[in-house]
């Protein structure tokens, strides 16, 4: 079993760049898929990004196609996203998560591991 936590969150202002992570214990990174899901207030929550863990291929929901970067560093065992040119409405709790298997990964239900979240607010 691995366990997820995430940093890297933080209040910034549109136009402005954070850089996130997911940090895993308990079993190596490189043996699991890892998404990136957010939640806004009164929303559901949303598929960000996933990278795989094999051949690390990369998928982006289209509203942060460009501006954002998921990227994996199995030997710190972390998994990375930057995000950059930050707007209001990518404010959301931003929690990773991890599945061994590779089912459909930009579904929130197929994955079995999930980190606390990290706030990221981003002011107009």
């Amino acid at each position: 079993q691995v366990q997820l936590v995430e940093s890297g969150g933080g209040l910034v202002q549109a136009g402005d760049s954070l850089r996130l992570s997911c940090a895993a214990s308990g079993r190596p990174i490189s043996t699991y898929n890892i998404g990136w899901f957010r939640q806004a207030p009164g929303k559901e929550r949303e598929f960000v990004a996933y990278i795989t863990w094999r051949g690390g291929n990369t998928r982006y929901a289209d509203s942060v196609k460009g501006r954002f970067t998921i990227s994996r560093d199995n030997e710190k065992n972390t998994v990375t996203l930057q995000m950059n040119n930050l707007k209001p409405e990518d404010t959301a709790v931003y929690s990773c998560a991890a599945v061994s298997a590779t089912p459909i990964l930009t579904y929130t239900y197929n994955y079995d591991y999930w980190g606390q979240g990290t706030q990221v607010t981003v002011s107009s």
